[in-house]
């Protein structure tokens, strides 16, 4: 029961439903021009969780192989720096969750595009593939991208574009360029929160050597760089609402921006790293809700 509970742990299930906000908003908009599929829909949604989860197993993984999890990291305690995973395990859950997320991506791909278009499931195994490896090489190996200090970019393209965007034409099998704005926010706020993640982390990541995008620009600069992500993702969420509005309830994911703004003055005010970690729950939660919302205007 305690390996289990050491799973689960590692799993880290509160980042998941960060995650799911790009599906969601990508599937409500699909759903608002008549696309939706439920089977397209459980497959992305079960496939996104094995990328989160990946992503989590490797984090731990390569942090704890190059002794950046340490005594003076400020978060919660990871499995292979606690000693309750081994270095092996961790590897083989990697290789495990890799294949059944694959799988899970070949299904959907299917189920979406089935055998008449070839090209785009190439295109889309192609993305499956880039995502898998995108979420190990965060932290493993000696190019790990999360150490020179390209995480943000990558999450950007990967929780926002790819997440939306691409979800809505796994429902459409076409291109809707105005779905890039809502894609961006989601990649905005999911760039925020590891900006977050980064600040909070900052003087024991540059003293191990993790080179993040936090470390490269310091305190005050990362502060004005995480405005500049939420205040961007609520700007784009506004222009998109008023371009297709069709009602009052269009607009009630506004309420999310209600705490959004009060997360950017508590970050404003923050003198000490170690605060800004509830921040990381409560920027995760906002896009959650705010993905819900957007989804039941849509809708309804």
């Amino acid at each position: 029961m305690k390996k289990i509970n050491s799973w689960v742990n590692a799993a880290r299930l509160r980042t998941l439903p960060l995650s799911l906000s790009g599906i969601l908003v990508g599937t409500a908009i699909a759903a608002q021009q008549g696309y939706f599929n439920l089977g397209i829909f459980s497959l992305a949604l079960a496939t996104t969780l094995g990328l989160q989860v990946l992503s989590n197993f490797a984090n731990d993984y390569g942090d704890g192989v190059k002794g950046t999890d340490n005594d003076e990291r400020i978060g919660p305690q990871r499995a292979i720096q606690s000693g309750l995973i081994t270095h092996a395990e961790m590897k083989n859950g990697i290789i495990a969750t890799s294949i059944l997320t694959f799988i899970l991506a070949v299904l959907l791909i299917y189920a979406s595009f089935g055998r008449e278009n070839f090209l785009y499931s190439l295109v889309f195994i192609g993305l499956g593939v880039a995502s898998i490896v995108a979420a190990i090489k965060y932290t493993v190996g000696n190019s790990a991208y999360g150490y020179r200090g390209l995480g943000d970019i990558f999450v950007f393209i990967f929780f926002g574009i790819v997440g939306v965007f691409g979800s809505f034409f796994l429902y459409a099998n076409n291109l809707e360029w105005t779905v890039l704005m809502p894609a961006a926010a989601i990649g905005l706020l999911s760039a925020g929160v590891l900006n977050l993640n980064n600040m909070r982390d900052r003087i024991p990541d540059e003293k191990s050597g993790k080179i993040t995008l936090a470390v490269k620009l310091g305190q005050k600069a990362a502060k004005t760089y995480h405005y500049f992500l939420i205040l961007g993702a609520i700007l784009l969420m506004v222009i998109y609402s008023a371009l297709f509005y069709g009602g009052w309830d269009d607009l009630i994911f506004y309420v999310t921006f209600i705490p959004l703004v009060l997360h950017i003055k508590r970050v404003m005010q923050n003198e000490s790293p170690a605060l800004l970690d509830p921040e990381l729950k409560i920027l995760a939660l906002c896009t959650f809700a705010m993905s819900i919302l957007f989804g039941l205007g849509q809708i309804f």
